[in-house]
């Protein structure tokens, strides 16, 4: 009596299986990765009244007085622990300070100030880039707030006018050498990590 052979699993069966069981290795690195630089960021989001020229030179302006304040308030070396309790017992005072700029230049627009989660597109800045993802935020909304935003990092002080060496202020801040080679390469192999990144956030996103 002939014995059956066993049938082979096909070819593209095999290669979809190793795919899949590798996009989701891949993405299960790209949220770590993001989380982990999460948890030591926080962001600074300024939205204008308006996309008018003024209301935006007006957003710029501010961004300027919150970012030299919160330079002042912040230890580079802290943890994000520590940065988000200065800021939080500061947001009177931050409040304050955006309303005396706008005022300053003749508005009476409203000011809201404050510290939330916000999700954020992949970004690149002029010495360094962030994934997309969820992010502590300080963010300061002028007027209506339905003008283009601006925003980058309020700690570690990566966007100050002071910050020469982003390497080194990330650092400082506890990251590791694999966060920071993440946030400058800008080769090949770490775009696609960013828009892996992206798109598992933008999945988690619809699923929730």
């Amino acid at each position: 009596m002939r014995r059956r052979r066993k049938r082979r699993p096909p070819v593209m069966l095999l290669s979809l299986l190793i795919g899949l069981t590798a996009a989701v290795l891949w993405g299960g690195w790209s949220l770590r990765a993001q989380r982990e630089l999460a948890d030591k960021v926080v962001r600074l989001h300024i939205l204008a009244n308006s996309d008018s020229e003024a209301d935006q030179a007006l957003k710029l302006q501010v961004r300027d007085a919150v970012l030299t304040r919160a330079e002042e308030l912040l230890v580079p070396s802290d943890g994000r622990k520590e940065a988000e309790m200065a800021l939080r017992d500061h947001l009177p005072e931050l409040t304050t300070l955006a309303q005396t700029t706008i005022a300053a230049e003749g508005y009476d627009y409203s000011v809201r100030t404050e510290l939330a989660n916000t999700v954020f597109p992949t970004r690149e800045y002029e010495d360094f880039s962030l994934p997309a993802g969820s992010y502590l935020a300080l963010r300061v909304v002028i007027g209506d707030g339905a003008g283009k935003n601006w925003w980058c990092v309020v700690f570690p002080p990566l966007c100050a006018q002071s910050t020469t060496d982003v390497a080194q202020t990330a650092m400082a801040a506890g990251f590791s050498d694999a966060e920071v080679r993440l946030m400058e390469e800008s080769d090949t192999r770490y775009l696609l990590k960013f828009k892996s990144i992206e798109l598992w956030e933008w999945v988690r996103q619809k699923l929730s």
